[in-house]
């Protein structure tokens, strides 16, 4: 097959996923205005998915193209990374309510002819990408907030400190005073406290992340420990469907187990929502993919019921 004739057929391909993506929009914003019209909040407008297409060891291009991860777990809110942020994007994301914007910044470089998704974070790069995205934000309503990646180590892998990155912050918000600044937040990186505290200034949503699936079962007991170290912050968790650690899917049982927890925890208004990782791994994690759609679900339409009831 010659390239014309492969455009034509990945084109075709594409406009098909387009229209199953708009038939299931259409599904997901029926039951938006359902949780609207009963005055709360389901579970379901608390979630998050990373959107854009990251190169991992032995996960292949995903079939999902921006935005069709959102639609396929049925919500509403998408954390972009991966990608460059400009109005080609962002035009593909404008139907959804709410878009974070990733500046740590990942991108693209070629090693034999092959792609490799790497970080581009000095400070002079994060900043310009933050106020990009603060201007862009004038033109895309829906976008909210600017994404930092692997704060922590990226900070100490281009040497800079809570100092720089809050200087980085008042440029964005000198742009744009609307904008927060997520980052995340490894279980693993409680211990370095002192930087954690200079940086709670200048962080407005923390995205807690536990690194290895095994430990998801002290889940309740790191949160707590995040609270103390962000008492005032919102606390969004992060749900893994890979274990990055093991180069495998996360076993179907703890990723139900994770997902349980997270429900309880907002019960209690010990988490403020969820970001699901990701768009991308969908395809080769379709039983974790899954068993997160038909928990969402459930867990919505539980609380329609009890609404209307």
């Amino acid at each position: 097959m010659d390239r014309r004739k492969f455009m034509h057929v990945a084109t075709q391909a594409s406009v098909t996923l387009g229209m199953a993506g708009l038939a299931r929009a259409a599904e997901n914003q029926q039951n938006s205005t359902s949780s609207k019209s009963s005055g709360k909040s389901t579970f379901r407008d608390l979630g998050w998915v990373w959107e854009g297409q990251g190169i991992d060891p032995q996960v292949p291009p995903s079939i999902y193209g921006l935005g069709q991860g959102a639609r396929y777990f049925g919500l509403s809110r998408v954390n972009y990374l991966f990608h460059p942020n400009d109005m080609h994007a962002l035009r593909l994301l404008e139907g959804y309510d709410e878009v974070t914007c990733d500046i740590s910044k990942w991108g693209w470089e070629w090693h034999d002819g092959l792609p490799k998704a790497v970080p581009k974070s000095d400070p002079s790069t994060v900043r310009s990408e933050g106020e990009k995205v603060a201007r862009l934000a004038k033109q895309f309503s829906n976008i909210t907030g600017v994404f930092c990646d692997d704060l922590l180590g990226l900070m100490k892998r281009y040497k800079y400190g809570p100092k720089e990155f809050g200087e980085i912050r008042a440029a964005i918000r000198n742009l744009n005073p609307e904008l927060k600044l997520w980052t995340v937040v490894y279980t693993h990186e409680f211990k370095q406290a002192d930087f954690w505290n200079k940086m709670r200034p200048h962080i407005d949503i923390v995205t807690l992340w536990i690194w290895h699936s095994k430990d998801i079962i002290h889940m309740l007991e790191y949160v707590d420990q995040c609270r103390k170290l962000f008492p005032d912050k919102p606390i969004v968790m992060g749900v893994y469907l890979r274990d990055y650690s093991k180069v495998a899917p996360v076993p179907v049982n703890l990723v139900l187990s994770q997902m349980e927890g997270i429900a309880a925890l907002i019960d209690k208004g010990k988490l403020s929502g969820y970001s699901i990782l990701g768009a991308v791994l969908i395809d080769g994690h379709r039983a974790q993919a899954d068993a997160v759609r038909n928990f969402i679900t459930a867990q919505s339409e539980n609380a329609i019921n009890k609404a209307v009831a």
